[in-house]
């Protein structure tokens, strides 16, 4: 069951969509169990993360498990969102994970944020990034919450330049095959500072549990 947190946002949560896309070719949609088909395809044809995370291409139920898993339930949150953006043929080039008051009220988690490896270098992933952070702000997010794979140097370089700050390292983090070290990092929105954040979170204390 979810936890019941307070619904802090800016608009009441049902009220919410998902972000307009800031790209004229693609449209922006809410991921649901009708769409299981297009993200498994996006997933397998962009194999790079599932690669360098779990060791091995997705499985073939992935987009299923995406879909209909929640996060912990005594984490507490309001609601998880599947963000998918969508080229003129409807297939998937980019696809995003947030979570609304995970761990605290006005804290938003980011737990995936994956763009076809076509796009790579063409500066997409940020555009779509900017779109997606102004929507979460404008909900009621005051801080960003995510982690990173400690070894994977092209996230970790893209969530250093958009202001993402480390606040510990959780090592033995096993995911598929392999077990990782994950960077939590944390971006304040509204003038709040790491402390603050940190006073919110216990979790991601650098002395926090494992």
């Amino acid at each position: 069951m979810r936890s019941g947190l307070p619904v802090l946002a800016s608009r009441p949560m049902n009220a919410l969509t998902v972000p307009p896309s800031p790209v004229p070719h693609l449209r922006t949609i809410e991921i649901t169990p009708e769409h299981e088909a297009t993200l498994q395809r996006f997933f397998e044809a962009n194999p790079e993360y599932y690669l360098i995370s779990n060791g091995e291409p997705a499985g073939p139920d992935e987009a299923h498990k995406e879909i209909h898993d929640d996060p912990p339930a005594e984490w507490g949150f309001t609601k998880k969102w599947l963000v998918g953006w969508l080229d003129d043929a409807g297939e998937m080039v980019a696809m995003a994970n947030v979570v609304s008051d995970l761990l605290a009220p006005r804290v938003w988690h980011i737990g995936y944020f994956l763009v076809a490896t076509s796009t790579y270098g063409t500066g997409l992933a940020r555009t779509l990034y900017a779109s997606l952070e102004r929507w979460m702000q404008e909900s009621g997010a005051d801080w960003l919450r995510l982690g990173v794979i400690v070894g994977n140097v092209r996230a970790e370089r893209f969530w250093a330049s958009l202001g993402f700050l480390e606040t510990r390292v959780r090592d033995g983090v096993v995911y598929g095959k392999l077990t990782h070290s994950i960077s939590v990092r944390v971006k304040p929105l509204e003038g709040g500072t790491v402390e603050e954040y940190l006073a919110r979170v216990p979790r991601d204390r650098p002395d926090g549990p494992a």
